[in-house]
Parts: structure tokens; sequence; C-alpha cells
């Protein structure tokens, strides 16, 4: 209040004879000619004047004042598609990092192996996933330490999902899939949405690419809406199809490219083999 009295006060003694400054962010001396008939005071415009009460009035901002935000995210985008079969799962995830129109790194692996059995792909925010990635290892080293063995596929599906519902009020902007073989020595794949909930599935693919993925995995590995008999795909064949649905998502999603890192998962472990994708 001491300051509205006090600018009323000075710009009522000049009448208009001089400009109020405006206080801004941009620094410099700009004015704003302004007038005052003793009861509503007068700010000059570009095409017409505008009257403002002066009861009300509040000097530390201008008729346009600029607007600042922030964000606690940053989408990185790429893409991750996991596919289970009989004896086998198959996860893969470009290596493009973007933010905006920039590529930050061609080279930036989404699959991070949480046992031998069992793998993370997460596309999302870049710090958010390594955040999440740390806190399940350590988990995981928790497990091993006090049960004197690896946890299994299943028990590290529900881990992630309560480490990530532990998160629902903050959530990690990390859209994960999770493949592994089972107790049974059968592939799993468990989808996720970013506050732990989740659920088995034949295939899931999150990220910037999803859109373009999940379409085709649902005619190739779902078999839905088709005529002709279904049958069982080897992991090679499976391989070459993730290959290809990559090449298409990239011709479409400008997040996804430069090389896509393929990891089957089996038995006896993880094979781990690296396509390349066109750079631009």
């Amino acid at each position: 209040m001491t300051s509205l009295l006090s600018a009323t006060a000075a710009v009522h003694g000049r009448n208009g004879q001089s400009c109020l400054p405006i206080h801004n962010s941009e620094g410099g001396g700009a004015t704003i000619p302004v007038k005052f008939d003793g009861k509503n005071l007068h700010v000059g415009h570009a095409e017409q004047d505008l009257a403002i009460d002066g009861s009300g009035i509040d000097h530390g901002i201008t008729q346009a004042p600029y607007e600042r935000r922030f964000s606690p995210y940053e989408f990185n985008g790429g893409t991750t598609l996991a596919i289970s079969g009989p004896d086998y799962a198959v996860v893969a995830a470009d290596t493009r990092l973007s933010s905006g129109y920039e590529i930050l790194s061609r080279n930036v692996s989404k699959l991070h192996p949480l046992t031998e059995k069992c793998v993370l792909g997460s596309a999302g925010c870049k710090t958010d996933v390594d955040q999440l990635r740390s806190v399940l290892d350590i988990k995981m080293k928790v497990y091993k330490h006090n049960h004197r063995r690896p946890m299994a596929t299943p028990s590290v599906a529900q881990m992630l999902g309560n480490t990530l519902y532990y998160k629902r009020f903050f959530p990690y902007y990390s859209f994960n899939v999770l493949a592994g073989i089972d107790s049974e020595g059968k592939g799993a794949v468990y989808s996720y949405d970013a506050i732990g909930s989740f659920e088995r599935t034949p295939f899931s693919a999150s990220g910037s690419g999803q859109s373009f993925l999940v379409p085709l995995m649902d005619n190739v590995i779902s078999h839905k809406n088709r005529l002709d008999e279904r049958r069982e795909l080897p992991s090679e064949e499976v391989v070459e199809i993730v290959k290809d649905a990559f090449i298409t998502a990239g011709e479409r999603d400008i997040y996804t490219g430069d090389a896509v890192d393929i990891m089957v998962i089996t038995k006896d472990g993880i094979r781990k083999e690296t396509f390349q994708l066109k750079k631009d």
C-alpha cells in the first residue's frame, strides 16, 4: 500500500509531466506515459490509453508480464519393445538420446540387465531412468545378499511395480517394459504405466514410437484379426521382426533412430546384438 500511495502522489504532483519507469526482467530504461486525474490512473498504450483503477494497481508488473515456467521433467525420447516366446524373450530399444529437436547422443542404451534372466527397458527422462535403475540395483543386491540367490523374474516384476507406486505422487518419468524367463523356463513380458500398474502380456512397447509398434505387433505377434494358422515363432525370426519394426518406427518418429540394441534372453543367459538404423 505504501508503494501505491507514494506512486500516486508522485504522479499526481507531476500530472503526467514525466513517465513512470517499468520494472521488468529485461533491464533498460523503458517507461510508460501516465496521467492521474485525482481518481483514476491512466496508462499510455501503443493504440489507446488504458484506465486503471487507482485503488488496486500494482506498479511492480506491466500490462504483459513475462511468464516463467519450470518443469522437473525432460522427455529424452526413445522406443522400447519386448516380445515373449515359448522359451525365450526378446527386448529391444533404440540408442538415440534427444531433447526437443536436438540429438544429444547416438549411443545411449535404454536396456538394463537386472539379472542373468531379466532385462529392463526404459524410455523417457534420462535422469529419472538412471535413478530408477540405481534404486532397483540396490534392491536386487539386498535381496541376493539376504537370500543367497538372484530374484526370479515375476518377483522382479512385482518389485518394479512397488517401486514405481511408492513414487506415485512425484512419479519417475520413465516408460518401462520388463522381459525375462520365469521359473518354468517360459518367456515373460510385463507392461507398466507410470505409477506401477502392470500386467503380463505377449508383448509390450513404450516410448515415443509406441503407437507405431503396437499395431504391427498386434498383427504379427498376437495374430489378431488373421485367418491363417498361428504358429510359434523362433527367436531368430522374432529378432528380424524387431529390426523391421524399428526401421518402421524410425521413419515416422524423429526420436527413434541411430541403432537398436536387441537382447535375446534364454535359460542360458542373455545374447546381445546391435542393428544400425538411419542417422537422420
